[in-house]
């Protein structure tokens, strides 16, 4: 398991985007260099966790829940089959472009290394799936996307900042730790998403779940208990 590429992206103007600027930094493109990670603040007020990397519209965008975006390669292959175009890494405005490792599939609270053994590294948390938005239906270019994209169940991961420290391109990618329950990304996306009666089970999450899905469990549990 390994980074294919670490993803930054620059602000720009878009006419796809409800940002009150009208920008947006999910154009993101693979860098060479080492990047620095680190948890970026609260969501509304901090941005990208990587040095480097643009979130342009931070009110459903970036902070500490959200600090880091994942997506694997293996997916992004599967997109690339049923859509007959390249995808480079960073196409889907992730951070991280990942090999071997079931993004989607990762349990909420599962905890990965990244970084080179004998020098710096991450330690980076799951906390759910991403949402699509009409932003990145708008950089796909592709008719009816987010209902594609949501279809799929494959959202890929973001992630919180335990530990900060630099990652580049090639670091080796270690799951150091897997909770006891069975939620994953795919299960938090799709119980946000279409089959809301799956929001109780996420519970068992706990607080490593991103609040707002952890608020709206608990909601729909106060609602329809009993």
């Amino acid at each position: 398991m390994k980074l294919l590429s670490v993803n930054l992206g620059r602000p720009r103007a878009v006419p796809y985007t409800d940002q009150p600027e009208g920008m947006t930094g999910i154009d993101k493109r693979p860098v060479d260099h080492p990047v620095r990670v680190a948890a970026p603040g609260p969501k509304g007020i901090g941005a990208s966790g990587l040095a480097g990397d643009a979130v342009c519209d931070t009110r459903h965008h970036g902070g500490d829940d959200q600090a880091v975006y994942a997506m694997a390669r293996e997916d992004m292959d599967d997109w690339e089959r049923e859509l007959g175009r390249t995808l480079p890494n960073g196409a889907f405005g992730e951070n991280l472009t990942t090999i071997g490792l079931d993004v989607s599939g990762a349990l909420i609270g599962e905890r990965w290394r990244i970084g080179s053994p004998a020098g710096p590294s991450v330690l980076l948390e799951v906390t759910s799936g991403r949402i699509p938005c009409r932003t990145f239906q708008g950089h796909m270019g592709e008719r009816g996307w987010v209902k594609r994209f949501t279809r799929k169940g494959a959202p890929g991961a973001y992630l919180r900042v335990i530990e900060p420290g630099e990652i580049r391109s090639g670091d080796p990618v270690e799951i150091v730790y897997r909770p006891a329950h069975d939620v994953t990304v795919t299960m938090e996306f799709r119980a946000n998403t279409t089959e809301r009666s799956l929001l109780p089970r996420l519970l068992t999450a706990g607080e490593a779940l991103h609040p707002e899905a952890l608020a709206a469990a608990r909601k729909y549990r106060e609602t329809y208990s009993g």
